[in-house]
């Protein structure tokens, strides 16, 4: 008898307005991330890392699954990005921090 598990589909969103993006590797903290209903902690692409202030360094651009602990991630850095499509709304501080980063 074969074994069939459910399919889990992942709702992406395109936040980048151009395919010219400049990102490096960020270890992205496992502090303060809740649990999803799947037992994971995952941080969203989209998220403005280390905060959503004037520490600011940039966008992740993928999810990254941190239910065990820190993992690198991809840190964009320079790009341009639509904002009204982000996982929260970037702060005036956030945006002022991220000089590379161009939002519409």
């Amino acid at each position: 008898m074969p074994y069939v598990k459910p399919i889990q589909k992942a709702d992406r969103i395109n936040f980048l307005a151009s395919s010219k993006v400049q990102a490096f590797t960020y270890q992205v903290s496992d502090a303060g991330v809740v649990t999803n209903s799947d037992g994971k902690k995952i941080v969203k692409a989209g998220t403005i890392l280390p905060a959503n202030d004037e520490t600011a360094e940039g966008i992740l651009y993928t999810d990254v699954d941190v239910t065990n602990g820190p993992q690198p991630g991809s840190l964009i850095v320079e790009a341009y990005v639509l904002e009204e499509r982000l996982p929260a709304p970037p702060s005036t501080e956030a945006k002022t921090a991220l000089t590379k980063i161009t939002f519409r």
